[in-house]
């Protein structure tokens, strides 16, 4: 009986543990449960109804994005990404005691995140991924003892990265890029020795890049591109054995490329392009023979590329253009087998291309082009079968094209421009199934090419100007999707083919300066998105078909220096897409058309006829010469001229009432006096020295909103600067309302705008209000350049400062000319003498139009104009997935054709924002579906 005491003893304390076991488990899976609501009342929209089951009649492991473990029931994983939620993220979700993964990515949560998350998480917590939603604020303070994956990318977090982030001991994931971060890497990042993948790219982090990296030898992959960077590359990440990928492109990097890289045995990736690096590639770099991509283009890298590159067996991709390289291209090249894409265009190397280049490689790309090579082209180019892009304008190459070109049926992309080559064009190349664009032009080809039919399905672009060609146009038989044709500057004769008009895509047409004879035919009316028509300096008689005024779209007609006759359709000056007409030295007679382009038309462009009529400018006589004419126009004029005086009068009154409200106000206070100037009667209510001083930086949501700025620089010539700026009045342009000065300090007083910046928002808005968005840009930009006296340069023109207003009208915060020009859109010409004019602007808004078709913004923000201009990275132009359902695709096309227009590398090549403006406006008006590659 004694003995059996202790056995019940020991099963009554067996049996209260398990009951104490549950009731823990139990308070743990109410306390946790409770968590989850809280999570889950932070939500606002959900709208695949992924929380509904989130109730109490399912078991909570039976949650949507819920994953339990074991007999308990333990809560381990939150999965809810790419769910299009939306809300704020609490922290109590990071509570649950015994999560490992927190996956919320790819979402539309909002808001700072709590700055207690590292310190209340549970230290089971593995993975953290909160990646691609729009969270702000700065980085939570603390650390996470056991975590290996912190995902916090593309978000629109600020501020710099704290010291904490070195308590992180156990992280082997890091990725804060694509965010808003400042300041220096710290050094405490050194404490991650255990880190193996490191993201900090798209931010806008300065200094120097830590030498401290070189000791953390697990690293594998180094992302810190599209920063601020400056300094030199630190010797010491080429001890880094096991890195693989590094990547430094975009900042500000100087000095040369460490030759210690010759150490990353493991490195198969190195993007060093977009810097300022200087000197010649060290020889240690070309005995990685792991190297797959090697990109150092755009620097200020000099010398030779030596012969050693042979040893660089794996090579795939290499980038050398936008350098100052000299000698030869290496024959070596010619060995590596694995070789796909060789561009080294714009340098200085010389010699002839090697002459077994293609034959032993796997091509697929080739530029060469602005160098100063000489020599054939190499037969062998397109041995590979593969050859789609191949690019040697601009140099001094000589003799004809390969025969083996001419049959390389992979071929989409070929720029064999401003050269001296010669011959015949080979009949195969009229057959070429994937060809989309060719230009030949500023050779010395010759022959005719109309003795093959032209079948090419693919073509889009041609141009075959500045050669010798001769005989009758070529008849283009199956090619429905070209865009643009220009066969100017040749000897061709003969009529212009009727059979142009079943070009349905066609938007320019040019086939000036030949000897074409015959009329012009009204087929060409069938073109219906055609947007420039040159057939200037021919032979072309008759009439100018009135069927021309059926062009919807038609902005430019270039019929000068022919010897067309009768009078000018009436028709054509109702044509409101037409900006730019030139008629001039024809046999035209009668009155010039009173409306459309004809209103304003310039003297030179009717001169060399026999017409009356028309604008003052013209000055052509009056259709009607009689003596009461005179009188009546001589009555009109004095009526005027006195009304004027009326008004001016009326005007200046007002003018001077006003500037007595408006005159500069002295103030005194304990900083000093302080001189403030109203560029809005309406402000002088609530902008006050006071109110100026009290909400610099910030919004002062009063009356009339406003919000300030604080001038850098020359404060004098602020303020007198901002005398012009205060006088603009437009819808889409942020009004400037005041300036206000001290000795020391100069504020600028804007309007309050409500909405967003355009670079937040662009990724998720339809086709059409991109569109209108786009118009309105253009239509802001041209008001300051062409309707401002004198005209108006935005000097920091980028998406950061378009403000988005919540009806999604934008616009332009027109700073100093004094503000710095945001680097990844300034114009190549701005960046090397720093001067901006309306060209570099235009060059801006080239920029931001394949934003808003691409919707490429983020990390390969600075990219974009390589990505989209189909003759430098991109095979093809890509439209932003998120506008694929719009019908107006031709629209599409034709703003990707005018914004490449405008990020043209010479600014004479780019059009005003007047025309491109106009264009837009043309481009609106097109109804017709045309083809894109969508992603």
């Amino acid at each position: 009986m004694g003995k059996r005491r202790p056995i019940r003893f020991l099963l009554l304390l067996f049996f209260l543990f398990l009951l104490n076991r549950h009731s823990t488990a139990l308070q743990l899976h109410r306390h946790e449960t409770h968590l989850l609501f809280s999570f889950k009342a932070s939500i606002h929209t959900d709208p695949s109804r992924l929380l509904s089951n989130w109730d109490l009649s399912v078991p909570v492991c039976n949650w949507n994005g819920i994953t339990c473990t074991g007999d308990n029931a333990t809560i381990v994983s939150v999965d809810l990404s790419g769910k299009n939620l939306t809300g704020v993220i609490p922290d109590s979700v990071f509570r649950l005691q015994n999560i490992r993964i927190l996956d919320l990515s790819d979402n539309q949560f909002v808001g700072e995140l709590p700055r207690n998350i590292f310190t209340v998480a549970s230290s089971s917590l593995l993975h953290l991924n909160l990646s691609n939603n729009n969270l702000t604020g700065k980085l939570p303070f603390g650390g996470v003892h056991g975590l290996q994956t912190l995902d916090l990318s593309n978000n629109m977090i600020s501020g710099s990265i704290p010291t904490d982030i070195g308590l992180f001991f156990d992280l082997q994931f890091l990725d804060l890029g694509g965010n808003a971060l400042i300041s220096e890497i710290p050094n405490s990042i050194a404490n991650l020795s255990s880190l193996e993948f490191l993201t900090l790219a798209s931010n806008k982090l300065t200094g120097e890049i830590p030498r401290e990296l070189g000791g953390l030898k697990r690293l594998k992959w180094i992302y810190l591109g599209f920063n601020e960077f400056s300094g030199e590359i630190p010797e010491e990440l080429g001890q880094l054995g096991s890195l693989n990928h590094l990547d430094l492109v975009y900042n500000k990097l100087t000095g040369r490329i460490p030759a210690a890289f010759g150490n990353l045995s493991q490195l198969e990736y190195l993007f060093l392009y977009q810097n300022c690096l200087t000197g010649s590639i060290p020889p240690s770099i070309f005995s990685l023979v792991n190297l797959i991509s090697l990109d150092v283009s755009d620097n200020s890298l000099s010398g030779e590329i030596p012969e050693l590159v042979i040893q660089l067996k794996n090579l795939e991709i290499l980038h050398l253009f936008r350098n100052n390289f000299t000698g030869k291209i290496p024959t070596a090249l010619a060995a590596l087998s694995r070789l796909q894409i060789l561009q080294l265009w714009s340098n200085g190397f010389s010699g002839e291309i090697p002459a077994l280049l293609g034959t032993q490689n796997n091509l697929t790309v080739l530029d060469v082009s602005t160098n100063y090579l000489t020599g054939k082209i190499p037969h062998g180019l397109c041995d590979s079968k593969r050859l789609f892009k191949l690019i040697l304008f601009s140099n001094s190459l000589n003799g004809e094209i390969p025969e083996s070109l001419c049959f390389c049926r992979s071929l989409r992309r070929v720029r064999l421009q401003n050269n001296r080559l010669s011959g015949e064009l080979c009949p195969g190349f009229t057959k070429l199934p994937l060809l989309y664009f060719l230009d030949i032009s500023g050779n010395r080809f010759s022959g005719g090419i109309d003795g093959e039919k032209w079948e090419l399905p693919a073509l889009q672009m041609m141009s075959l100007a500045r050669n010798k060609f001769s005989g009758d146009l070529p008849e283009l038989i199956g090619s429905n999707e070209i865009v643009s044709l220009d066969f100017s500057a040749n000897e061709f004769s003969g009529s212009v083919p009727e059979s142009i008009g079943r070009l349905s895509e066609l938007m320019k047409l040019n086939l000036s300066n030949n000897y074409l004879s015959g009329r012009i035919p009204g087929e060409i009316s069938s073109c219906k998105k055609l947007v420039s028509l040159d057939l200037s300096n021919n032979k072309l008689a008759g009439e100018i078909p009135a069927v021309l005024s059926r062009i919807p779209v038609l902005s430019f007609l270039d019929l000068s220096e022919n010897e067309l006759s009768g009078e000018i359709p009436p028709v054509l000056g109702r044509v409101a897409s037409l900006v730019q007409i030139n008629i001039s030295h024809n046999h035209f007679h009668g009155r010039l058309p009173a409306t459309g382009a004809f209103l304003a038309i310039n003297n030179s462009a009717v001169a060399g006829n026999n017409l009356c009529g028309g604008d003052i400018s013209s000055n052509l006589p009056t259709c009607e010469n009689g003596v009461k004419k005179r009188r009546y126009s001589q009555l009109w004029w004095i009526t005027v001229i006195l009304a004027a005086i009326v008004v001016a009068t009326a005007v200046f009154v007002r003018i001077r009432r006003r500037k007595q409200r408006m005159g500069a106000k002295r103030v005194q206070n304990e900083e000093g006096i302080w001189e403030l100037k109203l560029f809005d009667p309406k402000a002088s209510k609530f902008v006050t020295v006071d109110a100026i001083l009290q909400f610099a930086g910030k919004a002062n949501e009063t009356e009339i909103q406003f919000v300030v700025e604080k001038i850098n620089g020359n404060i004098s010539a602020g303020i007198g600067e901002a005398a012009e700026l205060g006088r603009l009045r437009h819808s889409n342009i942020v009004r400037l309302l005041a300036a206000c000065r001290s000795d020391k300090t100069g504020y600028l007083v804007r309007e309050y705008v409500q909405g967003r910046r355009l670079s937040q928002i662009v990724g998720n808005l339809s086709w059409e209000r991109r569109r209108n968005i786009a118009l309105g840009i253009g239509r802001g930009l041209q008001f300051l350049h062409s309707h401002c006296s004198p005209g108006v340069i935005a000097a920091n023109f980028s998406p950061e400062k378009i403000i988005v207003d919540e009806k999604y009208e934008p616009r332009l915060v027109v700073g100093l000319s004094s503000a710095a020009v945001s680097p990844p859109y300034a114009a190549p010409e701005t960046k090397e003498s720093g001067d901006i004019t309306e060209k570099s602007n235009v060059y801006t808004l080239g920029l931001v139009l394949i934003q808003l078709l691409t919707g490429k913004m983020a990390v390969h923000r600075q990219e974009v104009v390589e990505w989209a201009r189909p003759d430098c990275r991109a095979e093809t132009w890509v439209v932003d997935g998120a506008v694929t359902g719009a019908t107006e695709q031709d629209q599409m096309v034709g703003f990707m054709n005018l914004a490449l227009d405008c990020t043209a590398g010479d600014p004479m090549a780019r059009p005003s924002s007047e025309v491109a403006y106009k264009t837009m406006l043309s481009l609106c008006r097109i109804t017709c579906c045309s083809k894109l590659l969508f992603t």
